[in-house]
């Protein structure tokens, strides 16, 4: 395939993506109502709502703007060959591949931080003030962004620099040695991430005894569940919105609950919150889904191989020389729809295992319980729970509320 012909296809591919997105974004505001509707009567109030959909449009017209103008920025640099004059810019100072890609990438998202920057203070400071969700300070955001920023650098360029090594290296055994190389990563990640990366941001600290802390072990206990690791985390430090999750493998796995969703839930509630992310362990989601997603990186990285020596694939954006870091900026394009395509199946199978774990806490704790918790969690965060069923095919790995509740016979008035 020649250069031009893969230039108008990155281009097709682009335009086609924001078009869809767009798309599924007016269906998604078309299914809004100024009136309540009559299945969320006794779920939501009609003052509630009614500021649930601001909150909603308030989102989408900053992200609206955000992506419109990222993905102008990108056709433009596509168009006009501004990765391929950033590319001869910087061979002006080294021809190393590993110190050209590293320059390459750190230079694009530096520009892109800062272009970002602008829609998330907005976002955080504006939108989220407003609705009264916001609780970080600007000292927070500040370094946020920068202890980001040098974990970015740390992991991703680290990362980099070793797939453009082992490439140099050997590159008929590229993709399964690099494969190895971010299997290895990404298991360490899954056990270690709470341990390693959380506390860059946040401060964890063991639930304290009480009422609540001997519920969770009586559950455990009763499902035959061993969890030894129970942990608060200062989520109130950034948003008043709850949250829960679950991390880690064997005897590495933890369950870390918000401070934010302690004080909004009942025992019961956080119990039955906990059932569900506990059904997710039982019912092999947690390992299934990280098999699934090794073998999605091998898929990948082998299809990768087999292109990244093509000197197209740099023409394409007007290079003259052909570059790991420019085949890797086409390849992604490229790939983009295999990925939406796999991103669709695997929503699929996310709300189906999000089924399972509801049907697990209401068929081993309290359905009520979660139900209740999942309508508080909802309301409180302003979700909107009317969103469009194509919107939600594409983009939503959980079901929506009611279906939820449908699916575990929570009463409904």
């Amino acid at each position: 395939m020649t250069s031009t012909n893969l230039f108008y296809i990155i281009i097709g591919i682009l335009l086609v993506d924001f078009i869809v997105e767009r798309v599924l974004d007016l269906l998604n505001l078309r299914n809004w109502s100024p009136r309540l509707p009559e299945n969320l009567k006794g779920i939501y109030e009609e003052d509630k709502y009614i500021k649930s959909q601001n909150y909603q449009k308030d989102r989408f017209k900053i992200s609206l703007l955000s992506s419109s103008i990222s993905f102008l920025l990108t056709l433009s640099m596509i168009i006009f060959g501004g990765f391929a004059l950033l590319d001869e810019v910087l061979r002006n100072y080294t021809e190393n591949p590993i110190e050209l890609a590293l320059l390459f990438f750190g230079v694009i998202m530096l520009i892109s931080s800062i272009i970002g920057l602008p829609f998330q203070y907005y976002s955080t400071f504006v939108i989220e003030e407003k609705y009264g969700f916001n609780r970080t300070t600007l000292k927070t955001f500040i370094f946020d962004k920068l202890k980001g920023g040098v974990l970015g650098i740390i992991i991703g360029g680290g990362f980099l620099a070793v797939l453009i090594w082992i490439y140099l290296q050997t590159t008929d055994n590229f993709w399964w040695m690099a494969w190895a190389v971010i299997s290895g990563f990404m298991i360490f990640m899954t056990m270690f991430y709470s341990t390693l990366i959380v506390p860059v941001f946040n401060k964890q600290k063991p639930l304290e005894d009480g009422e609540l802390k001997e519920e969770i072990k009586q559950f455990s206990n009763q499902v035959g569940f061993k969890l030894d690791n129970v942990y608060v985390m200062d989520g109130s430090k950034r948003s008043s919105k709850g949250n829960a999750y679950f991390s880690g493998l064997g005897s590495k796995k933890r369950i870390v609950l918000f401070d934010t969703l302690i004080s909004e839930l009942s025992t019961s509630e956080i119990v039955a919150v906990l059932a569900h992310e506990i059904g997710h362990y039982k019912k092999k989601h947690t390992l299934s889904g990280i098999i699934i997603s090794l073998l999605q990186t091998g898929l990948m990285l082998y299809i990768f191989s087999i292109f990244i020596d093509n000197p197209a694939l740099s023409e394409a954006l007007g290079a003259q020389k052909h570059g790991f870091h420019l085949g890797l900026i086409v390849f992604g394009i490229l790939y983009s729809p295999i990925l939406t395509l796999i991103g669709l199946i695997m929503n699929v199978w996310s709300r189906k295992n999000e089924y399972q774990a509801d049907e697990f806490a209401n068929n081993n704790y309290n359905g009520k319980a979660l139900g209740d918790a999942l309508i508080k969690l909802s309301v409180s965060s302003l979700s909107n729970l009317t969103p469009h069923k194509a919107y939600v095919f594409f983009y939503y790995s959980h079901p929506t509320l009611l279906q939820r509740l449908k699916a575990i016979n929570f009463g409904m008035k």
